[in-house]
């Protein structure tokens, strides 16, 4: 028990923890659409495009979190403006923009002379140095998030399955479009600077794909996805305490790692079943409660 339970007896990994559980939290409920709609390269691209504005606020001795908003908010204006060209695909514009974030934050943080410790600290964040305040956005950022799911369900259900049935319910896709691509911004943004953009993206996907291999309904994976995510951190914690692992990196690990244990448990469990395949969302259900 004290292998167990010795490291959340320190302050530093209490707060990692809480922070990490908040960081779950938020990401489940954001993360189940970007699964359920196939936006995982738009979340990848997302959490990369906000380092200019990460790396600009460094450099000029601003606040962090408001840079990455601004870059992430006009990384997400330019999927919106380049999405309605008829020319090219989405994911060609997402990619296109992708590049050109990433390099352009990249050529700003070469002119810091601490270009390695800035760079490596946006990337893979730093969990265990989570301060109160840290804590109090999270908890503002979840209060924000909980509010528009709960608002937004009906229009995101619809959008997710029949974007055709969404427009003749009169719950306007378009509008509902960009509260999902904020809902998403704001849980990168939110969650950056805790486990850093490359490993924000873990608690994003892997959570909420590992809950759809589970779960029926929507509200199931959101809920399977925070406890999965909460696992994660705890584990993830524990093994970077006792290993002398980066405690980011070790929780987005444990995440990844559940989702493909639960793959397999699920192919093994129904394996000489009649009907062997996984199990989908409900998408007629989904869709009848949404009307």
């Amino acid at each position: 028990m004290d292998w167990l339970l010795l490291p959340f007896e320190v302050s530093f990994v209490q707060r990692a923890l809480a922070a990490g559980v908040l960081v779950s939290l938020i990401c489940a409920l954001a993360g189940t659409w970007v699964v359920l709609r196939g936006m995982a390269f738009l979340g990848d691209a997302m959490s990369h495009g906000m380092l200019p504005g990460v790396a600009l606020a460094s450099l000029l001795g601003g606040n962090l979190l408001i840079g990455a908003a601004l870059s992430a908010g006009l990384m997400a204006f330019g999927v919106t403006a380049l999405g309605r060209s008829r020319r090219l695909s989405q994911d060609t514009t997402i990619g296109l923009l992708f590049v050109g974030m990433l390099a352009a934050g990249v050529i700003i943080v070469s002119h810091s002379q601490s270009f390695a410790v800035d760079l490596t600290g946006f990337l893979f964040g730093d969990v265990l140095g989570v301060r109160e305040g840290d804590l109090l956005g999270l908890l503002v950022a979840l209060a924000i998030t909980v509010v528009v799911s709960w608002l937004g369900y009906r229009s995101f259900v619809a959008l997710t399955f029949d974007r055709r049935k969404a427009h003749t319910l009169g719950l306007r896709p378009g509008l509902a479009d960009g509260l999902l691509l904020g809902l998403v911004t704001l849980a990168i943004v939110a969650s950056f600077h805790v486990v850093g953009t490359l490993l924000v993206f873990g608690l994003l996907i892997a959570p909420a794909a590992t809950a759809t291999l589970w779960a029926r309904r929507i509200p199931m994976i959101m809920l399977g996805a925070a406890l999965l995510g909460s696992a994660s951190t705890a584990i993830g914690l524990l093994v970077s305490w006792h290993w002398g692992t980066a405690a980011g990196a070790t929780i987005a690990a444990v995440a990844v790692a559940l989702f493909f244990v639960s793959a397999l448990a699920v192919r093994l469990l129904r394996r000489g079943r009649p009907d062997p395949s996984l199990p989908t969302v409900r998408h007629d259900d989904e869709i009848e409660y949404a009307s």
